[in-house]
């Protein structure tokens, strides 16, 4: 039997003022291992300017920000996360792994009703 390539990807709407979704969980990974905006940007094939826009609309979202970032010269630059962006990353996907275990059963109900999409492989 195969490994199923089926994935479930939730997005937290926090009423009018604030998302956290899939992209913004992956950018943050991205800005924690690359230690750069720029790099987490390219990684996810992404602009700088939407990697940015994304870093500044998180930051505004909660109440400290999540990255923090200083400008690049001859003393280097960077981003990194802060605690309150570490918390946030590591909450948002244990979220997904208890959603994944607890719908796991309908999930693999509604995958086996489709179609054979294998190629006969």
């Amino acid at each position: 039997m195969t490994e199923s390539t089926t994935t479930l990807r939730l997005r937290l709407v926090f009423g009018q003022a604030a998302m956290l979704g899939p992209g913004k969980a992956d950018l943050l990974g991205h800005i924690r291992d690359t230690g750069s905006i720029a790099a987490a940007g390219r990684a996810m094939s992404m602009s700088y300017k939407r990697a940015w826009s994304l870093v500044e609309e998180m930051n505004a979202a909660y109440r400290e920000p999540l990255v923090l970032s200083a400008r690049g010269g001859a003393s280097g630059g960077g981003a990194r996360l802060t605690e309150t962006g570490e918390a946030v990353l590591a909450g948002y996907r244990r979220i997904e792994e208890i959603a994944l275990q607890a719908a796991g059963p309908e999930i693999a109900a509604l995958e086996a009703m489709l179609v054979d999409m294998s190629g006969g492989k």
